[in-house]
């Protein structure tokens, strides 16, 4: 009974306390060399996911690429096809372009995926080429503001470029995760619809690993990506013509130009109790323009191959496609212009179509 007070309450909770700082302190170092390890694992299972024999060669995979959540995925470029001369070129070619465009800005791009993943540079750019201002905070630090900012970016291009029928190449994830395949897929759609004064080399085709996770583990895939082809787009964006220099050096003469035009449309057109008065709007559904290659061509069209009041714009699409084709049929040369570029009221691109059918068919009655 005397040895009671060895056992006084005031002793026993020092004692616990000490015995859970220590255990804590030991499961906490336990914790870490576990999450240590798992990293690790998960970073040697990402190597070894993508060194698959599949794949002709080692991939690197950093860190941060082989850390995913569940469902998550990230691609790599092939180091072979990193190396390739043409798609070397295709990205100093597009660093080149941007910072000509931004030089007023004093904005100097050296590389792809760090300078434009926060939208910031594409802002500006998109702002330049489209003579317009998007309604973003100029700075942005957060992620939140970040993925914000490109979200009305990619909004706004979309409007501009109207793909419809042809799937988006890149997202607002795949653009803030510093993925070059999809920022390449961005910049050659914005040269190629702004008919950038460069040449992008053709046939330009990259291999990426694509790396996902599903219950906990790592599956790799092979695909190749193509970012540019050897269609007369490319050709179209580096070559100027008259219509260039009127623009740039001659915009006095350009009123004379569009009156010579109108008049030649109007002498056949009137046959049918229309009138133009605006080249770039009254065009740009594509209707005049086939119902004049069958005034020109002498022949009727038939109501059924084209809309006669398109309400779309891949209808509008369809028919300045379809007068090109009988352009085509009438012995001319394929127009430079795009039909995109007539639809989106492309005022230069409407003068090169008119004028290829100024050339041949003025002498007619």
């Amino acid at each position: 009974m005397s040895s009671a007070p060895l056992r006084s309450p005031a002793l026993r909770p020092h004692r616990m306390k000490k015995d859970e700082s220590f255990l804590g302190k030991l499961g906490g170092t336990l914790a870490r060399k576990k999450k240590a390890k798992e990293v690790s694992d998960l970073q040697e299972e990402g190597k070894n996911a993508i060194n698959s024999p599949m794949c002709p060669a080692p991939v690197e995979v950093h860190p941060e690429d082989s850390l995913l959540e569940e469902n998550e995925e990230r691609t790599v470029i092939d180091p072979t096809s990193r190396d390739d001369p043409r798609f070397k070129e295709l990205v100093k070619v597009l660093i080149d372009w941007i910072n000509d465009v931004l030089v007023e800005e004093r904005i100097i791009v050296k590389q792809l995926e760090e300078d434009l993943y926060d939208g910031q540079v594409l802002q500006k750019l998109l702002e330049k080429l489209a003579d317009c201002k998007l309604n973003v905070a100029e700075v942005t630090q957060s992620e939140i503001g970040q993925k914000q900012k490109l979200q009305t970016v990619l909004e706004a291009v979309q409007e501009l470029l109207r793909p419809h029928s042809r799937p988006l190449q890149w997202t607002v994830d795949s653009i803030h995760g510093k993925n070059l395949v999809a920022i390449l897929h961005l910049l050659v759609a914005l040269a190629m619809h702004f008919r950038a004064p460069i040449h992008l080399p053709e046939h330009v085709s990259v291999q990426v690993v694509v790396v996902r996770k599903r219950e906990g583990l790592l599956h790799s895939s092979h695909v190749t990506e193509e970012l540019t082809t050897t269609t007369d787009l490319l050709r179209v964006s580096a070559e100027r013509d008259a219509f260039d220099t009127l623009f740039d050096h001659a915009p006095d003469k350009l009123s004379v130009v569009k009156k010579s035009l109108i008049t030649f449309v109007n002498k056949h057109l009137n046959k049918l109790n229309l009138e133009v008065t605006e080249l770039e709007t009254q065009f740009a559904d594509g209707v005049y323009l086939v119902l004049l290659m069958g005034l020109l061509e002498d022949y009727f069209v038939p109501l059924h191959n084209f809309y006669l009041t398109p309400d779309s714009f891949d209808q509008k699409v369809h028919n300045v496609s379809f007068a090109f084709e009988l352009m085509l049929d009438g012995g001319l040369k394929k127009p430079k212009a795009r039909p995109e570029d007539v639809v989106n009221l492309d005022l230069k691109s409407t003068l090169r179509v008119l004028y290829n059918l100024f050339t041949k068919y003025k002498h007619l009655e």
